[in-house]
């Protein structure tokens, strides 16, 4: 039961923290409602999580051999590192929380760390926020070019950039349950089934979002590059596609490092004197510490776990 109550208060962490990449620019632009989008962020975390999420539970289950004490003291540490950064309003990557914490407490148990999955992980973290700068660059040029021929009128465009943004909003949500359900509950797999692992994640990442998940949702659509409802499209479009992609592939990877990513694409194109550098460098100084953090805290914990106290 404290296993499942660490993995509940990691997916509420998730969800508190993560589910502002996929709607933020969209509240940023003040095109939707940040209520509204809460409620649909929940509604498709669930159904990605339960559809598509089995492939990055069973990444990260096989990363290292987990005891129960392990998994609890992994949740414990990965939620704890991603609430801290939530406190402190920063978007931060809960797969790297996860990946750190799990890291931390196999090498204090001394269990055997799958390091070629490990790499194929690090790999898939670097790439996340590359592959989101190519995909907004190549949306924005092809969505501009096909805006331009279609001409339409301001009555018609601004209803069209709204629903568009309600709708990749939706598809967003849908990647983030796909891809970032292991972080929640991959630790149980083994003690539960990969199926209720699904569907248990998703629903705590959908309580995360809907209790708490507006705290975030300024920095991100506003905090590194200001966007209007076009560049939002762009940024939200092509999170999904990153992220979806590597729910496909079964990695999970970080929401918060792909509508950067994103963002910064948009920031190249416009100039990079739209950039706020000073945020930049807060959120890039988050990701860096996420991993680091979670491992000694799970380090730590699961070193208190095991001291016997005699009198």
């Amino acid at each position: 039961m404290l296993g499942y109550i660490g993995a509940a208060f990691l997916g509420w962490s998730l969800g508190a923290n993560d589910s502002a990449n996929t709607f933020g620019t969209a509240v940023g632009a003040r095109m939707i409602s940040a209520r509204l989008a809460v409620v649909l962020i929940a509604v498709f975390v669930i159904i990605g999580a339960t559809m598509q999420g089995a492939a990055g539970v069973e990444t990260i289950h096989q990363l290292s051999h987990q005891t129960s004490l392990t998994a609890v003291v992994s949740s414990f540490s990965a939620a704890l590192t991603v609430t801290l950064m939530t406190i402190l309003k920063l978007p931060v990557s809960t797969s790297q929380a996860v990946v750190g914490a799990i890291l931390g407490v196999g090498l204090a148990a001394k269990s055997d760390v799958a390091w070629q999955k490990l790499i194929k992980i690090v790999a898939c973290w670097i790439g996340t926020p590359i592959g989101a700068i190519l995909f907004s660059f190549v949306i924005y040029y092809v969505l501009r070019t096909a805006i331009r021929l279609w001409r339409p009128s301001i009555f018609v465009y601004d209803p069209f950039m709204r629903w568009a943004l309600i709708i990749c909003g939706c598809y967003s949500a849908y990647a983030l349950g796909a891809n970032n359900v292991a972080n929640v509950t991959a630790v149980f797999a083994g003690d539960i089934g990969v199926q209720t692992a699904t569907i248990l994640g998703g629903v705590c990442i959908a309580g995360g979002a809907l209790t708490f998940g507006h705290t975030v949702m300024r920095t991100v659509g506003k905090g590194v590059v200001k966007l209007d409802a076009f560049s939002a499209l762009v940024c939200v479009l092509s999170l999904a596609l990153t992220v979806h992609v590597y729910a496909m592939v079964g990695v999970p990877v970080s929401t918060s490092q792909g509508i950067i990513g994103a963002v910064l694409g948009i920031g190249f194109i416009k100039g990079l004197q739209t950039v706020n550098g000073r945020m930049l460098r807060r959120v890039c100084l988050g990701w860096l510490a996420t991993p680091f953090v979670a491992a000694g805290i799970g380090t730590l914990i699961f070193t208190l776990s095991r001291v016997e106290l005699r009198p």
